[in-house]
């Protein structure tokens, strides 16, 4: 096991110097000088969770257009949070985003200790610290990705993922004792996930331009780029299903919703089982990639005059239906298309 020695902290001053330089322009981020609002700092957290700024971006400005305060996505239903989720996964955070907003209408605003946003739905330690320290200013350090990968690489620590990630915690946290990050506990948070964002990237890292190469292990062991070590994943087990696409002429596709809870809980998806007889026609298969397995949909087709009466349904580019469906939505269509070019041609 690694024995690391906090005999010399990196310098917080170096990197919130480099920050106020070279900070990202995200959509959620407090311009220099202004207030975090929490509601904007929890909502981009919760969306980050499992998925990268590039795809969160869109989410989070349609979220914000939608419900611009906590108060109206409180108010919204559930479904309707969870078709606007449609596409981010992972989807019970869809669902915890709507009770949690709920709750803090409730209490009358987002609490402003780790322990109160430790006891919302869906907030576990990283986010409350991540809220509190960007918009409370806790002395509380939120260690992601990022963070785990700079610390790593700052105290050379070698041993592997995930049996390391409890020791990497213990050292990321250290970094908040500067007296300097716990002035500034937002801004260095912020700082460290730009760090390890652009410059202290997982694949050659950019050491020559990182204002902590001077105080890297890592970097003095020409271990940086081998950090941290991590063991190689089983492979994920494999299901099959099937979906069944059954369009009208306005392309007004059947939908089911998902049970509340389980996979996809609450989402609106396309039927595993025909919904009436009709020429089914083949449409290929999808793969798609959940957290705990690989998934191949066969996809099914059918167009009709009119769809059955009381059945869900939406239109087939805008139905709000999360990606894996989508896929097959696109199958779908690409083979009814190829169909009618097939017939134009005979």
């Amino acid at each position: 096991m690694t024995t690391v020695s906090y005999s010399s902290l990196p310098p917080a001053r170096k990197l919130l110097n480099w920050y106020y330089r070279h900070r990202r322009h995200l959509p959620w981020r407090a311009a220099p000088g202004d207030v975090a609002d929490p509601y904007r700092v929890w909502l981009s957290e919760i969306m980050l969770q499992q998925t990268v700024v590039a795809t969160v971006r869109p989410y989070y400005d349609k979220f914000l257009a939608a419900y611009p305060t906590v108060t109206h996505l409180a108010a919204a239903s559930v479904e309707e949070v969870c078709a606007l989720w449609a596409g981010l996964g992972y989807y019970a955070r869809a669902r915890n985003l709507h009770k949690c907003a709920q709750a803090v209408v409730a209490m009358g605003g987002f609490p402003d200790c780790i322990e109160g946003l430790r006891g919302l739905p869906g907030i576990g330690p990283y986010t409350a610290n991540a809220i509190g320290a960007i918009a409370f200013s806790l002395p509380v350090l939120p260690v992601d990705g990022n963070v785990e990968r700079v610390t790593a690489r700052l105290f050379a620590i070698t041993d592997p993922f995930p049996g390391a990630k409890k020791s990497i915690t213990k050292a990321a946290e250290r970094l908040i004792e500067d007296k300097d990050a716990r002035a500034a506990p937002g801004d260095f948070a912020q700082a460290l996930f730009d760090l390890g964002a652009t410059v202290c990237t997982p694949k050659s890292p950019n050491c020559l331009i990182c204002p902590w190469a001077a105080h890297c292990q890592g970097q003095a062991d020409g271990l940086a780029d081998t950090l941290p070590v991590k063991v190689k994943k089983a492979e994920r087990p494999r299901r099959e299903g099937v979906a069944y696409v059954l369009l009208d002429k306005a392309n007004n596709v059947v939908l089911l919703r998902r049970p509340p809870h389980g996979l996809l809980g609450g989402m609106l998806v396309l039927p595993e089982v025909p919904p009436i007889m009709a020429r089914w026609r083949q449409a290929g298969t999808v793969e798609h990639v959940f957290t705990h397995f690989a998934l191949t949909l066969t996809v099914r087709v059918a167009r009709v005059s009119a769809l059955p009466e009381g059945v869900l349904s939406a239109p087939v580019g805008s139905a709000p239906v999360p990606s894996v469906m989508r896929k097959a939505l696109d199958a779908a269509c690409l083979a009814l298309n190829h169909a009618g070019d097939d017939k134009r041609s005979a």
